[in-house]
């Protein structure tokens, strides 16, 4: 069997990219009829048009609609195999900035501390936390976006994905709120009281919810806020049971005297739910980047073993 010609993948990548003959030629530096040629040369060896004519522009296929995201990850695999190997970074002088999506318990929970290490290597360097409203790899994809922290959702085949640690639900109230003086809090106890519960969408079902309902039983939820913080803070003004992770409890010595967990009281489930793994996640073309490997190494060692994924 003949091998392919490698070179067609460079031509696919920026055909199934722009869209366009033209536009494509010219990323690539050639002529229009040459990238015609091409084109055609593609169809040959593919077998599906790839690119069609609509009305005034070309659109794409369903099979090449399929084919885009693994032509861009195998030609960005390709240039970081040939790319000679970056030097190492003067941490000291480097002047950047990495977005990392994560929700705000997260941030929370390991922001000051993961800022603090960044500083001591890289003083220059900057962090931005961007909202995680959604779980989709198109902000890794596109690059708006540097990391991902969070629990994995559909992101796609190339995105790498490592798992920092594993996280867990509590209850939580305020400090004089009649379950803190409980020895143990019973599942009855536990639903004698009405619930706010964190989402963004207006969905009140969850992990608990469904332990619950094996049971025949059901928790009243008196409301639906969008983030952590206003949950715990609704919580401590009211006889409401919050639902958090327990990582956004963690608060380390040099913090404890004013932290939101000396106005609480958190306590296990009286109910068995599955734990909740946290991961960390990048897009394939930063894999080889000596800076974000090192961000990504800091975050691992901030971040991946804290008490409670012993728990």
């Amino acid at each position: 069997m003949s091998e392919p010609d490698l070179n067609l993948l460079i031509a696919l990548d920026a055909l199934l990219t722009e869209e366009s003959v033209a536009r494509a030629a010219r990323r690539l530096r050639l002529s229009a009829s040459a990238m015609s040629r091409t084109l055609a040369r593609l169809r040959e060896e593919t077998g599906d048009q790839l690119l069609v004519r609509a009305g005034r522009r070309m659109v794409l296929t369903p099979c090449a609609e399929g084919l885009r995201e693994r032509t861009r990850n195998a030609v960005h695999e390709a240039r970081s195999l040939l790319r000679p190997a970056a030097p190492e970074p003067d941490l000291s002088t480097l002047n950047r900035t990495f977005t990392i999506r994560a929700n705000d318990g997260f941030v929370e929970a390991f922001g000051a501390r993961l800022i603090s290490a960044v500083h001591a290597e890289a003083p220059l360097l900057r962090l931005c936390f961007a909202p995680k409203t959604e779980k989709s790899p198109t902000f890794l994809r596109e690059g708006t976006a540097d990391l991902e922290i969070g629990v994995v959702g559909d992101m796609g085949p190339e995105v790498r994905i490592q798992a920092l640690y594993r996280d867990r639900f509590v209850g939580v109230v305020r400090k004089d709120h009649p379950l803190a003086a409980m020895r143990k809090i019973t599942v009855e106890r536990y639903l004698d009281f009405g619930h706010v519960v964190v989402s963004r969408y207006g969905n009140s079902h969850g992990p608990v919810d469904q332990a619950l309902a094996a049971a025949g039983l059901e928790r009243k939820v008196a409301a639906m806020v969008p983030s952590f913080p206003t949950a715990l803070a609704v919580a401590r003004a009211s006889d409401l049971v919050a639902l958090v992770p327990a990582s956004f409890l963690e608060v380390p010595p040099e913090r404890q005297k004013n932290a939101r967990s000396a106005a609480t009281f958190a306590f296990d489930l009286p109910v068995t739910t599955e734990k909740i793994t946290i991961s960390l996640m990048w897009h394939p073309r930063l894999e080889q980047d000596p800076v974000h490997r090192w961000l990504r190494e800091l975050i691992r060692r901030v971040c991946g073993a804290p008490a409670l994924s012993r728990r």
